[in-house]
């Protein structure tokens, strides 16, 4: 298996290398200078190959091909349901377009599909209208969500076992200004046509499928919480399928499943015809660096069923925009989702393994390559595979090379190893340094997120710098430490610094794999490609061989490329449109920057060490150096820099924002009014924000939120809080207005107020008024909230301006009429009969363009093309119990 070579004696009875010609400058093992610029060239080219790969989509099936393929997804049939639910509009829950239009459509739709079913085949359609509440805890944020009166469409296609159902879930709302095509129209249009194609087969599935289009989960995961926790079918669910969106069209992604049945993923593996799926996706997102949520939490947690989540994740800067509209989806993404899909119901529903009480065993370790081919393995065996993996990648090529040398320099091998472990991770180090320093720099300069909409441009800002500084680190660490009179040839050397590359990443994965991590499978798969070009060099005994080794090693480098540039496409995919709506507390130059660190070394750290060969380094270089200038130069001092973009070209990329008319009205303890004022919020929502809303409040000055006067004395600051999980992370602004038209809002009052003991107390309110609402309710010092009725839980308090108080959100759906809760307070003083809670109460009005005032008007009149502004009124009134 190992090639012997006999050794001579040199000078000073040195071992000496054949294949070494010292009477000259550079060994028979270099290579000419090109190759380094080749190099480059061949990982963009692997690049573009698999953002190909990542991108592309099937033929869709129009209805011509129906009559030759009867039981297939007829995209074109699904496309016509998304054009008349996206023309409806945006669908926020509680509105017209929501709560009639979108649910006749459907109910409507259901109906003609039951008339036209096989006669074997039997539906059951039940429109449910759901009233409840639950604590969610998002983003270390505690807060009640409370719904009243929402609506959920269920169908159910009955089975042999008509008592044990597959759930797939969809949701209908939307978010204010956007139709929500992808998210989540798409989802449900691909449930109708599903329903549509199984229910004309003549064969009876084996369990039965119900279809759950739900109305409020944009509120949060209300409708879902309804379904799981009252309907009465809820109870028959034994999995469940969630179809969402984190973006726009482009592939479903498997990115949640689980949790602890492998099953599922079993079923995955032999029905889905387009995989794309990987676990490091579902720790990444369960890590909840991600700023969103799915259905898939209330299946899960409060159902205690297991399920599989779905979601598109391209063109994210589309999101919950005006331009998540049918217009970007085109029809190949609906057949696409609607095969897989298809496929993996049908399996599901005839598999006897959905009637079994499972036993949470293990979580699994899964994923794709390049949607050729799916992967999956329990996390034990994971272990095994890793540890293997990792072992023989070290191990073999060690062995190989001390063979290699008959054995005698076995010194002059591990030291050379470690050269090539200190230099990556060294290099890793210094890449990282320098993405940091260049993401400071370029915030400085006011340039940040530079390439939000030319996202190439993280190739030369911050890829480029990297792969340059670990290949300078290779190179100083080579010659601080290599011996001038090593006996090893250049080739040998070379291959031991590579076996350092084995070395690091072993080790990186060999921590992941102990922490219980899955997310080390990503790793492992680098090191396997490693692995397998070893072996074949320690088999052929090429280790010394002039090239042979080389080319080898390269053939199976186009594979480990290909496994990592895939990474780099999904999360600069995902990654980069998020940073538009994380505020502008964190420098998002800093994210991207150090994905991009992490990814180039990942990419080619294999690559690196190869620059040893070359006769001469400075083409590389120069390269690598003219590469990071251009980009930055383009960043900083070019329009191709600016990071936003309207529809112009069909490619919006949008900054985003959220303005409120707010009238605030603060009532004293014996119910008068104390004062009242009016303006605008302005929400900042990424690091650029503040520079486009004082362009927008010009010549008005704005106001820091927590710098007004009412942040000294009123409950959070008085502000108009519709989603404490967000808006509590980012900075405010305001603006003094003329107030808006408010034509209703909802009210609190006072029933009753009783004394229960000497220190708790018990108040009676009521709520009047059925639009969307909010409530923070804030105990005064001394005071503690010690029950409610408004859910079974008494959520956490949070903080907010060195305040505590609970968050409520009041989503209401159709005629909820007035609200009554009650609250018991425990009180330090006995008998005290002064005030004891502050109550604001918030009416957000959202698809209320029609009723803005012309000052409101001429303010969004100066927002620029390429912001997405999604405008809303609120009544704040402030109360004293």
């Amino acid at each position: 298996m190992f090639q012997n070579n006999t050794n001579r004696k040199g000078l000073k009875g040195k071992v000496l290398d054949p294949d070494i010609d010292y009477s000259k400058v550079k060994s028979v093992h270099s290579i000419s200078s090109w190759w380094g610029i080749g190099g480059i060239f061949l990982i963009l080219f692997i690049g573009n190959l698999t953002s190909y790969t990542n991108s592309h989509l099937p033929d869709a099936l129009r209805n011509a091909h129906l009559a030759k393929y009867p039981d297939a997804f007829i995209a074109e049939r699904a496309y016509k349901d998304l054009k008349i639910l996206n023309d409806f509009g945006p669908k926020p829950t509680g509105s017209y377009t929501n709560e009639v239009l979108a649910v006749d459509f459907l109910v409507r739709e259901i109906s003609y599909i039951d008339q036209l079913k096989n006669k074997n085949q039997k539906l059951i359609v039940d429109k449910q209208i759901a009233s409840g509440g639950y604590v969610g805890v998002y983003m270390n944020k505690s807060a009640t969500s409370v719904y009243r009166n929402i609506q959920n469409v269920a169908v159910k296609l009955v089975g042999r076992n008509s008592d044990q159902a597959l759930l797939l879930n969809c949701h209908f709302d939307s978010v204010a200004t956007s139709p929500g095509a992808s998210d989540d129209l798409s989802g449900c249009v691909i449930m109708l046509e599903i329903l549509r194609v199984m229910s004309r087969q003549p064969d009876v599935i084996l369990y039965s499928i119900i279809f759950l289009f739900n109305g409020a989960e944009e509120t949060p995961l209300q409708a879902s919480h309804g379904f799981i926790t009252s309907h009465r079918w809820a109870k028959e669910a034994k999995a469940f399928i969630n179809l969402e969106s984190a973006g726009s069209g482009g592939k479903e992604m498997l990115f949640q499943s689980g949790p602890k049945n492998p099953w599922l993923i079993e079923m995955y593996a032999a029905a889905i015809k387009y995989p794309y799926a990987q676990a490091a996706a579902e720790e990444i997102f369960q890590l909840g660096v991600i700023p969103s949520d799915t259905d898939f939490r209330v299946f899960r947690d409060v159902g205690g069923i297991p399920g599989m989540d779905f979601a598109y994740t391209a063109n994210g800067y589309r999101y919950h925009t005006k331009y998540d509209s049918i217009e970007y989806i085109p029809m190949s993404v609906l057949q696409r989702t609607g095969d897989n899909i298809l496929s993996l119901t049908k399996t599901i529903a005839n598999s006897d393994k959905l009637g079994k009480q499972h036993r949470k065993t293990e979580h699994t370790v899964y994923f794709d390559f390049l949607g050729l081919f799916f992967i999956f393995y329990s996390a034990d065996v994971g272990l095994m595979i890793n540890l293997s993996v990792v072992l023989l990648s070290i191990i073999i090529p060690f062995l190989s090379l001390a063979r290699s040398t008959s054995g005698t320099h076995g010194r002059e091998i591990r030291s050379e190893t470690m050269i090539g472990f200190v230099a990556t991770f060294l290099g890793a180090g210094a890449a990282a340094l320098i993405c940091f320093i260049i993401a400071y720099q370029i915030d400085l300069m006011g340039r940040s997120m530079s390439w939000y909409s030319s996202s190439n441009l993280v190739l030369g800002m911050y890829c480029g710098p990297a792969l340059l500084c670990q290949c300078l680190v290779h190179m100083m660490i080579g010659n601080m430490c290599s011996s001038k009179t090593t006996p090893l040839s250049l080739a040998l050397k070379v291959q031991a610094r590579l076996n350092g590359v084995n070395l690091f990443w072993g080790m990186a994965t060999l921590g992941i794999t102990f922490t219980g991590y899955r997310i080390a499978y990503v790793f492992m798969i680098l090191i396997f490609f490693s692995l397998l070009s070893n072996t074949l060099i320690s088999m052929f005994g090429l280790q010394n061989t002039v090239h042979k080794w080389l080319y080898i090693h390269l053939f199976f480098q186009i594979g480990a490329i290909l496994w990592c540039t895939q990474f780099y496409h999904i999360m600069l995919n995902m990654f980069i449109p998020i940073t538009g709506r994380i505020g502008a507390s964190i420098n998002p130059d800093f994210i991207i920057g150090m994905i991009a660190a992490a990814i180039t070394l990942f990419t080619c750290s294999y690559i690196t060490p190869l620059l040893f060969l070359l006769k001469k380094t400075d083409k590389l270089i120069g390269e690598l150096v003219a590469i990071t200038l251009i980009s930055l130069f383009l960043a900083t001092s070019t329009h191709i820099g600016f990071p936003y973009r309207d529809d112009t070209i069909k490619a919006p990329t949008v900054q985003r924002h959220y303005i409120t008319h707010t009238l605030r009205t603060f009532y004293d303890y014996n119910g008068e009014k104390r004062f009242s004022d009016s303006g605008f919020l302005l929400q900042e929502l990424d690091r650029n924000a503040r520079k486009t809303i004082e362009g927008i409040a010009m010549p008005d000055t704005i106001t820091p939120m927590r710098e007004i006067q009412t942040c000294e004395k009123e409950l959070f600051c008085a502000i108009p809080f519709y989603s404490i999980w967000h808006q509590v992370l980012f900075e405010n602004y305001w603006i003094s207005a003329p107030q808006p038209i408010i034509h209703s809002e909802v009210k609190c009052s006072m029933r009753s107020k009783n004394k229960i003991s000497d220190y708790i107390t018990e108040l009676q309110l009521t709520l009047n008024g059925d639009h969307q609402c909010s409530l923070v309710i804030g105990p005064r010092a001394g005071v503690t909230l010690i029950q409610w009725n408004l859910v079974e839980q008494l959520a956490s308090p949070i903080e907010f301006n060195g305040q505590r108080g609970y968050f409520v959100l009041i989503s209401s759906g159709i005629n909820p009429g007035p609200m009554n809760f009650t609250l018991q307070l425990r009180h330090e003083m006995p008998n005290y009969d002064g005030p004891l809670i502050d109550i604001t109460v918030t009416t957000t009005f959202w698809e209320y363009q029609k009723h803005h005032t012309p000052v409101f008007k001429k303010l969004l009149s100066r927002v620029p093309a390429w912001c997405h502004i999604v405008p809303s009124v609120a009544a704040l009134n402030s109360y004293t119990f």
